[in-house]
């Protein structure tokens, strides 16, 4: 089992920064591969950013490239979510997630997350 918080939400004006963090705790101690999504009101959850369990390989939602990166500690048990640029459309609840894939992979589908962290607002105001 693994258990998500996330931290560092907040408001911050349009072409501002804020860097999430993702605090996860197994009892294995086993890296899994991980991602960031969001859901803004009245539309799906959006993919925004993955990373695998080793090797570093990183994916990005179309919206977000360029702009965000997301990036781990060497024990893996932290990610980060760093978002430069902001624009009121970035405008959403973050979550982090966690798949149960300890390679290489990297997901944009919900599908291989098995556990989820309760979410963080993020507001960007133009």
């Amino acid at each position: 089992q693994v258990q998500l918080v996330e931290s560092g939400g907040g408001w911050v004006q349009t072409g501002g920064s804020l860097r999430l963090a993702c605090a996860a705790s197994t009892r294995t101690g086993i890296r899994y591969s991980m991602a960031w999504f969001r859901q803004a009101p009245g539309k799906d959850r959006e993919f925004v950013a993955a990373i695998s369990a080793i090797g570093g390989n990183t994916r990005f939602g179309d919206s977000v490239k360029g702009r965000f990166t997301i990036s781990r500690d060497n024990g893996g048990n932290t990610m980060w979510l760093q978002m430069n640029s902001l624009k009121p459309e970035d405008t959403a609840v973050y979550s982090c997630a966690s798949s149960i894939s300890s390679g290489y992979q990297t997901f944009s589908r919900e599908s291989p997350y098995a556990y989820w962290g309760q979410g963080t607002q993020v507001t960007v105001s133009s």
